[in-house]
């Protein structure tokens, strides 16, 4: 397997480039990560596909990974709460070496093939869930025990590489290889490879909540009012979507504390 993200970057001398030569080359090269994930679209509708039928079933999205890729998950996790009105349990980040190991690096924690399968247990797992295992290279231990041992249990499985032919992509049932090509700093995978994750974990998330109804034309209706921001604009969605002043909008949405409430319950009353 020839590893696309290990190959020598496509520039030479960092260290002698000046400050305006680097910006320019980083973001010469990222302008190419959207034309990767592009080409990976008919791979990530059938990965969305399947997470949305397991969702349907009462199941979980479980993201799997270790460093950059681990955190990422965690993060795409982490805003489906806030953003969706969604449980805390519907979209769970796990990360080799836990918790701690979304500040700090614990050493090796990626080479454990046991681990990710006894990190999923602990949620007691079922086949009505999906994990979706996130690894630039493709060959994390962590992320391959983690698919493996839920293949073996009728799980569906899924995952987000960066590298063609890699042997987390042959394990899961719906892959989803977007190839960046090397880094700026040469193996450095949190830059293109990190950004390509994160546009296809938006992507995945989002197409899922959306299907199952928790966004209302292209309103976050179901959102936590959480901060003077959110309130502000669920007020707007209010008024957007029944007609009544800010004022009116403002005590719906207090009476009702959710803007998908606020707005059925005025149309109900009509």
């Amino acid at each position: 397997m020839v590893i696309t993200t290990e190959k020598e970057s496509n520039y030479q001398d960092l260290d002698k480039m000046s400050v305006l030569e680097l910006l320019t080359n980083i973001n010469n090269e990222d302008k190419t990560v959207p034309y990767a994930v592009e080409k990976a679209i008919p791979q990530i509708e059938a990965l969305v596909k399947a997470a949305v039928e397991c969702m349907k079933k009462g199941g979980r999205i479980f993201y799997i990974g270790a460093g950059t890729s681990g955190r990422l998950g965690i993060l795409d996790a982490s805003e489906c709460p806030p953003t969706y009105g969604v449980p805390h349990d519907w979209v769970i980040g796990l990360i080799a070496g836990g918790d701690i190991a979304i500040r700090k690096a614990v050493e090796f924690a990626e080479d454990d093939m046991e681990q990710a399968w006894k990190d999923l247990d602990e949620y007691c797992i079922t086949e009505n869930d999906i994990v979706i295992g996130i690894a630039a290279s493709g060959t994390t231990p962590y992320v391959i025990g983690g698919l493996k041992a839920a293949n073996e249990r009728g799980v569906a499985t899924g995952c987000v590489v960066c590298n063609g032919g890699s042997p987390i992509a042959a394990i899961a049932k719906y892959p989803v290889e977007v190839i960046v090509g090397p880094e700026f700093v040469t193996g450095s995978t949190r830059m293109k490879s990190g950004t390509a994750q994160k546009l296809v974990l938006n992507m995945i998330s989002t197409s899922v909540m959306i299907q199952l109804g928790r966004v209302k034309g292209n309103k976050m209706v179901d959102m936590q009012l959480s901060n003077h921001k959110l309130v502000s604009r669920g007020v707007r969605m209010v008024m957007a979507e029944t007609g009544v002043d800010e004022s009116v909008a403002a005590q719906l949405l207090e009476q009702y504390g959710n803007v998908r409430k606020a707005i059925d319950a005025y149309n109900q009353s009509k």
